[in-house]
């Protein structure tokens, strides 16, 4: 799958990147902390810090979500881009 496609998911919903690759099980583990972390911070923060910082577990879980997904979407289009060429290095040439 093209790694832009996969990034673009992953922005737009957390784990939805990791669906696309087939790894759902992965995908719902980040998902599952992005709401944890961000909760848990949610509650530990007093009501006068920002936005950000009161979400901030939820935040950072969020973002290693997106460049775990590209870079295992980029990994595995490099490793087919690979394999193709590796192997139409061995078909005998057209007549």
């Amino acid at each position: 799958m093209n790694p832009h496609a996969v990034l673009a998911a992953a922005v737009i919903l957390p784990g939805a990147g990791h669906v696309l690759l087939g790894k759902a099980q992965r995908g719902l583990m980040f998902l599952f902390f992005t709401v944890i972390l961000g909760w848990v911070s949610l509650r530990l923060t007093p009501e006068t810090a920002s936005f950000f910082t009161r979400h901030a577990g939820g935040i950072l879980i969020y973002g290693f979500s997106v460049i775990d997904a590209y870079k295992t979407a980029r990994i595995e289009w490099e490793m087919a881009k690979f394999s193709r060429r590796k192997g139409e290095a061995h078909l005998p040439p057209d007549d």
